[in-house]
Order: structure tokens, then sequence, then C-alpha cells
């Protein structure tokens, strides 16, 4: 019986005996009497049904506890047979590999033993070798020592004198052969090289382009003029300060001139000018704001042209780093020639030089388009602009051929392959046409480059830009940096530097501007 059916069977004893205690005492009649008889059966049957359940949950929970128990001792009787059976195949591997390590036993000695008896016939051998060797040097003394009798000569001095004549001979006679074949290789180079220089003329023609520094920008009418100068010249003003170029508003009817060195700045410049007139709202912020957006224009159309210009030219997986210097060649010039021009015209030279002499024709062409790369750094470099054009094209991968040729072109480097010569021609080639190029103008956009650079050597500068053919140059500065009193000490200071460093014609006036601005956001 369970505590439980025990309890209830003590609380229903007690119920009883309360009701008939109350009744008792309440001196009810007999019908009372008779319920609290009734009560106590009640009870006494209550009590039975729980003892009778009691034994019922105890036999049930017997029987639970023994099926548990077959359970656990099943998985047990399991996980012990597994133990055993891996501890068997554990065992079985074990003596598999011993067998195997017998057999590679046994094999190792046959071998050691086939081995042994190999040896024995080498000496066996050797030793009738060294034998017959010691024979063979007994009969040569004898006939040289015989010959020696006959000529009077010792086998030193016979030697001697057969291997003298022998060179001297030889030596006249590759002499005669040597010359012959120089002679001939010369002639034939000759012919050869002039017929491959003259094919490849013929083949190949492209316009040569001459740039200057000065654009001119179309209106319709001159009343677009004041607009763009702006109250006080302010607009103007602003335009050049963004831009690096000088605006140059005049009498020339229904035309503006932009001027500056730099083919990007004056393409920027033209670009924004045209945005501006079209929408009619000029004004400094406005300015700015067309400005940075024509930038970002042009380095697209930049990304754009490279793309146009390997597809041309059919060149395949070159890296974008190198597609974007490509299209920047557009915008610059060597010796006044169109520096993205001569370059396609070196590659197609190249490729056609390169078919003449059986070489590989895409890696000629290849170089022939890079070899020029070093000159548009977007930053300036001490290094000459083969040795920038092989860092790069060595930093992006490029074929250790086409490394070499952009590298040799003007001979800062060794040539390594046949590939190097030719672009060094075909570069020497498209410079020589007549008018490609002009020595002025590279050297007068040196002389500006020099001049900016000047002014951003100094602390505080945050532009320059040289204008009026290089006689006026325009310096922006940090407000936040240099105050008024700085800033004229700063024009006399960058004055004296250009005229103990640089060399120019005439004078260059230095223009310093600071200005400060107040910006604030109404929200």
């Amino acid at each position: 019986m369970t505590l439980t059916a025990i309890i209830i069977s003590i609380v229903c004893l007690v119920v009883g005996f309360v009701i008939g205690f109350v009744l008792s005492k309440s001196s009810l009649n007999s019908k009372a009497k008779f319920i609290v008889k009734d009560a106590k059966k009640t009870a006494e049957n209550i009590i039975e049904n729980a003892n009778v359940k009691a034994e019922a949950i105890k036999k049930e929970k017997e029987a639970q506890a023994k099926v548990k128990f077959l359970e656990l001792k099943s998985q047990h009787d399991e996980n012990i047979q597994s133990r055993e059976k891996k501890m068997q195949e554990a065992e079985k591997r074990i003596r598999d590999k011993e067998q195997k390590l017998n057999d590679e036993l046994s094999k190792t000695g046959k071998l050691e033993k086939d081995l042994e008896r190999q040896v024995a016939e080498y000496n066996k051998k050797h030793e009738i070798v060294v034998k017959k060797q010691q024979e063979l040097d007994v009969a040569t003394a004898q006939k040289v020592e015989m010959l020696e009798k006959i000529s009077n000569y010792s086998a030193e001095e016979a030697k001697n004198e057969l291997v003298e004549s022998m060179k001297a001979e030889a030596k006249t006679r590759a002499q005669a052969y040597v010359q012959s074949i120089m002679e001939e290789a010369q002639l034939n180079a000759k012919n050869d090289a002039k017929k491959v220089v003259i094919q490849t003329i013929q083949r190949i023609g492209t316009e040569q382009a001459i740039e200057n520094s000065v654009s001119v920008f179309n209106i319709e009418s001159d009343e677009v003029k004041g607009r763009i100068i702006g109250r006080e010249g302010r607009n103007i003003r602003a335009l050049e300060a963004a831009t690096g170029v000088e605006i140059i508003v005049d009498d020339t009817p229904e035309a503006i001139l932009l001027s500056c060195f730099d083919p990007v700045r004056r393409e920027i410049a033209r670009l924004s000018l045209h945005k501006l007139v079209t929408d009619g709202r000029i004004h400094p912020a406005r300015i700015e704001e067309v400005v940075e957006k024509t930038r970002k224009q042009i380095d697209e159309e930049i990304i754009e042209i490279g793309k146009r210009t390997i597809i041309d030219l059919g060149i395949h997986g070159l890296h974008p780093e190198l597609v974007k210097i490509v299209g920047r060649m557009k915008y610059r010039s060597s010796y006044g020639q169109n520096l993205l021009q001569h370059s396609r015209e070196v590659a197609n030279i190249a490729a056609t030089m390169a078919a003449e002499l059986g070489l590989n024709v895409k890696l000629a062409k290849r170089a022939g388009l890079l070899h020029d790369i070093g000159k548009v750094p977007e930053q300036e470099s001490e290094l000459p602009h083969a040795l920038l054009g092989m860092q790069w094209a060595e930093k992006y991968g490029e074929n250790p051929e086409v490394v070499n040729a952009i590298g040799a072109h003007h001979d800062e480097v060794e040539m390594t392959s046949l590939l190097s010569p030719i672009i060094q021609v075909a570069d020497g080639i498209s410079g020589a046409r007549p008018g490609a190029r002009r020595q002025v103008l590279e050297s007068y956009i040196q002389r500006l480059k020099d001049l900016e650079a000047a002014a951003l050597s100094f602390e505080g500068v945050s532009s320059a830009y040289a204008i009026q053919a290089g006689r006026e140059l325009r310096v922006m500065v940090e407000s936040a940096k240099v105050t008024d009193e700085v800033a004229h000490q700063l024009s006399y200071d960058i004055s004296e530097k250009i005229q103990n460093e640089l060399t120019y014609p005439g004078q260059v006036k230095i223009t310093v501007i600071r200005e400060t601005r107040a910006v604030n956001i109404a929200r």
C-alpha cells in the first residue's frame, strides 16, 4: 500500500468518526444512526479500493522497472559485443601488418644476398679490367719508346709540334671562314633590315596631330560672356580656381579661350563651361559642383577610351589599371605628338616588324602600346618614364618580354629578348616622321609643371596653377594655415625660389589667393 492510499484511508476514517460523533451527540433519531453506519461502510469501501489501486500501481511499477532493466542489459550486451568486434578487427589488422612486414623483411634479405653476389662479381671483373689496363699501358709505353727511337723525338715534343701545326692551320681557316660569314651576314642584315623597315612604314600610316595649349569655347552670343565673368569677376575667378585653367574673355566674337598646358584640365573646363551655359545657372557654388561632376565624367571617359583602344588593337587580358593609363594617354603629348596616337602607331609598326621576323605579333603589339605608359603618372616621379612604365607593367602581371621591352626602349636596362630592339626601332620610326614631334612644346610644358611644383613645395599651399603661358602663377592657400600677413611673405618666398632655381623667359607674376568661407545649413 502506498503512502497516498494510507493517507486517504485515515482521512475517511476520521471523517466517518467525526460524522458519527456529531450525529450521536445531537441525539438524532434512528435515521441518523443508519446514516452513520452507511458512512462507515462507505469509508471501508474507499479504503479497500485504495488498497486495490495501490497494489495495481505497485505491480505496474515493478513491471516497468523489469522492462527498463532488460533494455539496459541488452544495450550493455550490445556495447560489449561491439567493443569485442572492434578489438578483433584491430587484432586482425595488426596480424596482417605483421605478415606484410615479415614478407618485406624476407624480400629485403633476398635483395641483400643478390647485392652481395653482384658486388663480388663486380670486384672480380674490376680486377680483370685493372690487369688488362696495366698490360695495355705497358704495351703503349713500349710502342712510344720504339717510335721515339725511330723519330729521334720524345712523345711530348711530337705532340706539341703536331698541336702547333694543326692550331696554325685551323686558325687560318677559321679567320677566312669568319670573315666570309661576317661579310655575308652584314650584307644580308642590312638588306633584310631595310626591307622590313620600308615595308613597315609603307603599310602603317597614321594621322599626325600636333596639340597646342589653347582650346576655343564657342558661345551663341557675347551676352554669355558677362554671365561667365559674373559680378566683380567672381564667377570667372571661381572657375579658374576650380579647374586651374586660364579663361580669356576678350573681343573675339562668340568665342572664349581656355589656356592651360594640361589637356585634361582644358577638357574639364570646356565641358564644365558647356554645362553651365546650357543650364543657365552660373555662380561659384554651382561652378564647383559642375567641375567636380565633370572631373568624374572625364575619369569614366578615360577608362572607356582605354577599352576602345585595346579592342581596336586586338589586345586581351590587360589589367584594369593599365587600361586606365592607356586612356589617359589621349590627354598627354610627347614633344607635341599625341601620346595615344604615337603608342598605337608604335604597336602597329612593332606588330608588322615582328610578323616579318617570325616573332610573337600579339606580344609585340602589346609592348608597343604600353612602351610609354610611364609618361602619364598621376603624380610626378623622379624615375625615367621607361623604368616607371616597366615597374607598372611588372606590378600588373605583364609578360617578362613586354616588361623588358618597356624598360629597354631607351637603353635604361639591358635587352633580354628580340622584342626589345623591335620596340626601340618602332618608337624611333614613329617619332622621326616629318612633323611628328616638336621639342619646344615639351620643354614649355615641363617649365609650367616646374612652376607649379615650386609653389606646391611650400606648407599651406593647397593648389597652384600656371597661367598666361607661364607668365603668372596663381597659388591657392588654406586659410586655416596661412594668414593675410603670411600670404604676402609666401608670395615673396615663392618668387625667390623660382628666380633662384628655375630658368624662364621674361618675368613671372605670383598671385597668392586666400579665401575664407563660412558655411551653415538650415534644417
